[in-house]
């Protein structure tokens, strides 16, 4: 619990990065107020209701590598071995249908001996596609994952003489899936520094990790209950509307200009949109921020199609990869069994198909979207059943990440008053729009608000 001289923090923002600030503050002894505008914690990874169905607003992928984001889950006590399945680096396509495939599993073994193994035993890459990658993976770790000027993800595969295959099988999925933004125009650099601490660091690190439990369960809930254990308090369906810097203290307001209460610092952990109309609005010196970063972003959406089947449908695998191709409107990039993966009976025969970069797949409307990802689950899988659910629902967050492209200036802390800090997945870092990109953007905050 804090004394009674703690400094008093606000968090405004109950996603990833706001959750992982208020638990930072909180765990250094300070008071924090978090307030979210939703109902729920979490932001845009979260639990959702809907049609008297408990889902998530969006599947995730998370990986070994996101080691700030599975410390903070043990800390708020998480315990991940059970919150997360964890698989070994794979993209393992539905072959047994005859289409387009490949099979690549990483085995258990040192780093970098796993992804050697696994390419001598990848079924659908023919000689030259694994003298390809092996080319690639070699060049890139004597480069130190490093470019001096950004470039496309394209170009990048390009000037690496990575094979059509294995663009289409393999690098072009990964891009998409790290950084929701098309290989065409997304940055090489940021997404060389996702393959850095994965491929290229300790086996372990390349393991995908996949919710067993809804996101809002696997932190926002228990760094809510982490922060109210210490003194503070996690308030819902509260949006701030405006901040005031008074001498060396900060006043908030609802949107009805409710006084919400005095902090010795304020982290805004919002959308850039939202944090661009706070600092905007603000009154005091923060009012001369630059904030034309912030509203320079350019976003993507994410679609998640949830199927539900007869209870005893199971795909092959827990987590399954699948070739997109607009022209035949089969926009399915990855495909969860949820039945697989949660302890819950309610999941049973409940696919997640996960469409990234989804901008093109949705011109349609949902019915066409989901009509033409049944019909590719019917085709791929080899099971003209998968082609009629007995239920089914599109969720699509529109904008669930910055578009990653080649030398993005991405907003800053520079230029804020002392007492104020940003925290976001769109917060510069090394990372993409992730999980781990915003619990990292969130302790960092922390840490610039109190010294």
């Amino acid at each position: 619990m804090p004394n009674d001289s703690a400094r008093h923090y606000a968090v405004i923002g109950g996603g990833w990065a706001g959750c992982a600030a208020a638990v930072t503050l909180a765990a250094a002894g300070s008071q924090v107020s978090l307030f979210e505008a939703g109902k729920i914690l979490g932001g845009r990874a979260r639990r959702i209701e809907i049609d008297g169905r408990t889902l998530d607003n969006g599947q995730h992928i998370l990986l070994g590598a996101y080691g700030a984001s599975l410390k903070l889950m043990k800390q708020v006590g998480v315990k991940p071995a059970e919150a997360l399945l964890r698989l070994p680096l794979q993209m393992r396509y539905p072959l047994q249908a005859g289409g387009e495939g490949m099979d690549f599993v990483a085995p258990r073994l040192p780093a970098p001996l796993h992804v050697a193994i696994a390419l001598l035993r990848a079924k659908g890459l023919d000689k030259e596609d694994k003298m390809a990658l092996a080319r690639f993976s070699t060049t890139a770790r004597w480069m130190g994952w490093q470019l001096h000027e950004d470039c496309s993800v394209a170009e990048l595969l390009e000037r690496f003489e990575q094979t059509p295959r294995l663009i289409r099988l393999m690098w072009n999925p990964l891009c998409i899936a790290a950084l929701n933004t098309p290989p065409e125009r997304a940055s090489a650099k940021v997404f060389l520094n996702v393959l850095r601490d994965s491929l290229g660091a300790r086996r372990a690190a390349s393991d995908m990790l996949i919710p067993r439990i809804d996101l809002s369960a696997i932190l926002p809930q228990a760094a809510a209950a982490y922060i109210g254990q210490r003194g503070g308090q996690a308030i819902t369906g509260t949006a701030v509307g405006r901040l005031h810097a008074i001498g060396d203290a900060w006043r908030l307001e609802d949107r009805q200009g409710g006084n919400l209460g005095e902090f010795a610092g304020i982290i805004i952990a919002t959308g850039a949109d939202a944090a661009a109309q706070l600092l905007d609005g603000a009154r005091g010196p923060v009012s001369a921020c630059d904030t034309s970063a912030l509203h320079a972003l350019a976003y993507e959406p994410i679609t998640t199609c949830y199927l539900q089947y007869a209870p005893t449908l199971r795909l092959p695998l827990p987590f399954c990869a699948l070739a997109d191709e607009p022209q035949r409107r089969a926009w399915g990039q990855f495909a969860f069994d949820r039945g697989q993966l949660s302890a819950d009976a309610a999941d049973a025969g409940l696919l997640a198909i996960v469409v990234s970069a989804a901008g093109q797949a949705i011109a349609d409307g949902h019915a066409a979207l989901l009509d033409g990802i049944t019909q590719q689950l019917a085709v791929d899988f080899g099971r003209p059943e998968l082609s009629i659910p007995q239920w089914g629902k599109v969720i699509t967050e529109k904008r669930a990440t910055f578009s990653c492209t080649p030398g993005l200036q991405r907003p800053t802390n520079t230029g804020l008053p002392s007492g104020l800090a940003l925290a976001g997945d769109y917060v510069a870092g090394d990372y993409p729009a992730t999980l781990e990109g915003a619990v990292r953007s969130g302790i960092a905050a922390a840490r610039i608000v109190a010294a």
